[in-house]
């Protein structure tokens, strides 16, 4: 099996990789950063305290924790799959509140374009590959966004005082490639 068919290939990856890059660009065009101090690093579901969120939190000031959701098929077409990713965004500088509704914004204005943001990653895919030595085996449609709010984390993050955080759910459609969908079934 050839790395694009690897396992690790996912939808995600990609999404998450356009995020860091693009959402980068935008807050170094505020003219406040550079580019490579606004690489938000992104990691699979993480800290689930504020001492294990202390202890993990990368130098550059923000960081994102993601969490994978499959979904049922909205349609009778087999091949477009479902899915959402529940990003947590964490931020913590002299101003993490400030620094929290810029990355907010960057996903809003990325993200929150339909059909438009799934062919911007679809263009974006096919010209950063190889990615870890893979090829993007996916083909994306339309995208969806959506805030959530929770009392609880207010709470949490206004004890420690120096942190802000955000969550928000992508919503998108896609298709996998042929060989993708070969590779189980040989």
């Amino acid at each position: 099996m050839t790395d694009s068919l690897s396992v690790l290939n996912t939808p995600v990856l990609w999404i998450n990789t356009y995020l860091q890059e693009k959402i980068a660009y935008l807050l170094s065009a505020t003219g406040t950063t550079t580019f490579q101090d606004e690489l938000i690093p992104f990691f699979p579901t993480g800290p689930s305290t504020l001492e294990a969120l202390q202890t993990s939190f990368p130098a550059s000031g923000a960081m994102a924790v993601y969490d994978r959701m499959f979904r049922m098929r909205r349609g009778a077409f087999p091949h477009i799959k479902c899915e959402q990713v529940l990003y947590y965004f964490y931020a913590q500088s002299d101003n993490p509140i400030v620094r929290m509704i810029k990355i907010q914004e960057a996903v809003l204005r990325l993200m929150d374009r339909g059909d438009e943001t799934a062919e911007d990653i679809n263009v974006w895919a096919r010209n950063h590959a190889p990615i870890d030595g893979m090829t993007c085996k996916f083909y994306f449609h339309n995208f969806k966004i959506y805030q959530l709010e929770e009392a609880r984390d207010i709470v949490d993050f206004g004890t420690a005082r120096t942190y802000a955080g955000n969550k928000i759910i992508i919503d998108y459609d896609y298709h996998a490639m042929q060989d993708i969908l070969d590779s189980v079934n040989p």
